[in-house]
């Protein structure tokens, strides 16, 4: 009964914002210039993370080989020799989220600049250092060393900007991402390379695996008084909070969590239910251009449909974090109850043929 009620009761004025945002084809404004080119500077360099994420391959066998033949030189220094160059990949990662996060962790010293080369570990069967004394150095590519180039220099507060034009007063949040789409689409952006970012760290598991291995050569080496060139370029402190960061299951939403709530909780001028109503509003604007079949039939590419859906889940897990009671209470703008479906509005549900959208 109360289905067909629903189906009853349903009009087009039920489905709340109403809107097509353009999420292939929006140019910025010149009101919206500034902030835009902060962003996209960020944008172009996630890119580039997610690019090297994706061809992340491990030096699985490596490890494997080092591991168990503990007295051969040769297979110790290739092990050593593969792992270094991926830890400053993991290292340049790790940093990126700390910007786009605004330093939302406590700073931490600046690394010295990265070696020229890397030194594998000594060991033995036993253990410790090999009798021969140290392995000749093994070179290493400084790619991907975790080097601040380009765009990064604005990403400390490009988050923080893009934050603050779309919730703040006078207009509300349906206004800000009708009238300022091509900011709203950076905002869809950022939301799919957390997403896509957590997606391939936790189908990897070479990351961890890497990343353990490289810190229990050098818990070992420096229980045996031996000191690494490499732990210039991630000592002992950096280590662990990267270790704290890949342990995660989504480390980059995380990071993209807290800082959306730090941003509520610096600006106390600004109502919390500013932010938290734009998160909701995209929500149900992603939702409506999925349900709309004029809409969708604007989108000229089939994989915005894709990112359209990403971003509609993302949004509503980013809301869950940041909202005092979650997307899941009763007082929630987000229907994701029995009584709609996922992504729909509160007192706006979703029209009855909708798809569930599993999050």
């Amino acid at each position: 009964m109360g289905n067909l009620l629903k189906v009853l009761t349903y009009n087009e004025l039920d489905q709340g914002p109403n809107f097509f945002l353009d999420f292939e084809n929006a140019q910025p404004t010149e009101a919206e210039t500034a902030v835009w080119n902060q962003v996209n500077a960020v944008l172009e360099e996630a890119q580039g993370v997610l690019a090297e994420l994706q061809s992340y391959t491990g030096a699985g066998q490596e490890i494997r080989e080092a591991i168990q033949n503990p007295g051969d030189l040769r297979l110790q220094e290739r092990a050593w020799s593969a792992v270094c160059p991926l830890v400053a990949k993991l290292k340049r990662f790790y940093e990126f989220s700390l910007r786009l996060g605004e330093g939302s962790e406590p700073p931490f010293p600046p690394p010295a600049p990265p070696p020229a080369s890397c030194a594998p570990p000594t060991t033995s069967n036993s253990g410790g250092p090999h009798p021969g004394g140290a392995l000749p150095r093994a070179s290493v590519s400084p790619a991907g060393a975790g080097v601040v180039t380009g765009g990064a220099l604005s990403a400390e507060n490009a988050l923080r900007s893009l934050l603050e034009a779309l919730t703040s007063p006078p207009y509300a949040p349906t206004q800000h991402l009708e009238r300022e789409q091509a900011l709203a689409k950076q905002f869809a952006e950022i939301l799919h390379f957390t997403l896509s970012f957590d997606e391939l760290k936790m189908t990897n598991p070479a990351i961890q695996n890497d990343f353990s291995y490289y810190r229990r050569t050098i818990s070992r080496n420096r229980i045996n008084n031996l000191q690494l060139d490499a732990e210039s370029e991630v000592n002992n402190e950096m280590a662990n909070r990267m270790s704290l960061f890949y342990a995660e299951a989504t480390p980059m939403l995380k990071t993209l969590s807290n800082a959306t709530t730090k941003f509520v909780s610096e600006n106390k001028t600004l109502p919390i239910e500013d932010t938290t109503d734009c998160l909701s509003t995209m929500a149900c604007v992603c939702r409506v251009m999925l349900e709309t079949p004029e809409y969708r039939s604007r989108f000229t590419n089939t994989e915005t449909l894709l990112f359209c859906m990403r971003v509609m889940v993302g949004v509503i897990i980013l809301y869950d974090h940041v909202h005092p009671v979650g997307a899941f209470a009763k007082t929630s703008k987000i229907d994701v109850s029995g009584r709609g479906e996922p992504g729909g509005c509160r007192g706006h549900p979703a029209p009855p043929n909708a798809a569930v959208m599993p999050a």
